[in-house]
């Protein structure tokens, strides 16, 4: 059991450090994440956010494998 959990937490740490930078450069791309005067607006503030807390959880998740994976929890 824990041995899927640890695949679990590592396949979700690698698809949110895979996804979410590609996301974040899409959204830069985007007419509504600067304004008239090239100030960025509060729809990329939002998702820069978004993307943050999804590579601060994958650390988390690498994290809890690496315990998982070494106490048996």
């Amino acid at each position: 059991m824990s041995v899927f959990v640890v695949v679990v937490l590592l396949l979700g740490a690698v698809f949110n450090v895979v996804t979410w930078p590609t996301f974040l450069r899409r959204v830069a791309r985007d007419p509504r994440a600067r304004d008239a005067s090239g100030v960025r607006t509060r729809f990329y503030t939002v998702h820069l956010v978004l993307v943050v807390l999804a590579l601060a959880m994958s650390a988390l998740f690498v994290v809890a494998a690496i315990a998982v994976g070494t106490t048996g929890f």
